[in-house]
Formats: C-alpha cells, sequence, structure tokens
C-alpha cells in the first residue's frame, strides 16, 4: 500500500540527463566526500537512452524495516528511514527487501544507508543543472504521467487523422 501524502524525490525523464551532480551533491552533504559510492541517490539507466535518478519511495509500510532482525532501522511519519548503528550488524537483509533497490551499503562502516531528505533540504533537488528533481507526491506524479500519456495520444490520433 502506499501514502499517496508522502514526499518523494521524483526525477522527470524528459529533463534529467544522467550528469550525476545529484549524486555528488548527496555524498558531498553527508559524507564530505565527492564519491558516488556514498551517495544515496543513483542515477539509473532505462534502456538504451534514457537515464534518470532515483532514490527510496518512503514506503508505508518498508520492508527494509520488517527485515530487520535487530530492529536497528526506523520509519517516522514521513517515511524517512533512519538506522541504529549501534544495533545493525550489517546483515545486509534490509537491502535484499528493498523491492527497488535503493537501500545501499555504507562503502566504509557497511551499515544501509537510504535518502533522507537532507533534513528537509534534498541537496539533489538544489543543485540539478536541468531542474529535473522535485520534491512531490506519488499522486502528483501519477497525474503528471496521465497528463502526457493524454497529450501523447492526441497527437498521435491527429498525425493519424492528418496523414489519413
Amino acid at each position: 500500500m502506499r501514502c499517496p501524502l508522502r514526499k518523494v524525490i521524483f526525477a522527470d525523464p524528459s529533463k534529467c540527463v544522467g550528469c550525476g551532480i545529484c549524486e555528488l551533491a548527496c555524498a558531498e552533504y553527508h559524507e564530505k566526500k565527492y564519491g558516488l559510492k556514498f551517495s544515496r541517490i543513483r542515477n539509473v539507466k532505462i534502456g538504451h537512452t534514457i537515464r534518470v535518478s532515483v532514490t527510496c519511495r518512503f514506503c508505508e509500510k518498508p520492508p527494509c524495516v520488517a527485515s530487520c532482525p535487530r530492529n536497528a532501522l526506523r520509519s517516522n511519519e514521513n517515511g524517512v528511514i533512519s538506522v541504529d548503528e549501534e544495533r545493525c550488524t550489517g546483515c545486509g537483509w534490509c537491502i535484499v527487501a528493498c523491492d527497488l533497490g535503493l537501500m545501499l551499503f555504507h562503502p566504509t562502516k557497511r551499515v544501509p544507508i537510504t535518502c533522507d531528505l537532507c533534513d528537509g533540504e534534498p541537496q539533489c533537488i538544489k543543485l540539478c543543472p536541468k531542474e529535473a528533481l522535485e520534491l512531490t507526491t506519488l499522486d502528483a506524479i501519477s497525474s503528471k504521467v496521465r497528463m502526457s500519456t493524454v497529450k501523447e495520444l492526441i497527437l498521435a490520433a491527429e498525425e493519424a487523422r492528418v496523414s489519413a
């Protein structure tokens, strides 16, 4: 079940060019390092031409939290996951449990890391040169996708009518 009012970071695939600045901004903010392995947002390739950034979707009932045998993960009212590093043993069950593959291991601490919205000011959004990232709700994303699909259908219908 999804929580439609929770805000998530959304990358508009028509604007995202896959530059990776969001990943670097995230790593620098959280770790003061410019290594992609420290980033909580990932730029992924979809097909041959589309690149888009993805991060935690803040599940209403996060499988990563439920899977932790040590109760080291907590989800707050906004869905943001926190990790109690004292309790975490680095077993990796939370990483396996994440359906989207967006829970990652910190490369040196060997504890899970995921998007925390940078305490309310996501650096990835702030520094995206193409303004492809936004903090929005899942319902708003669905609405945008529906509108885009309808526009494409109208254009295809018009082209078919003109060529007939």
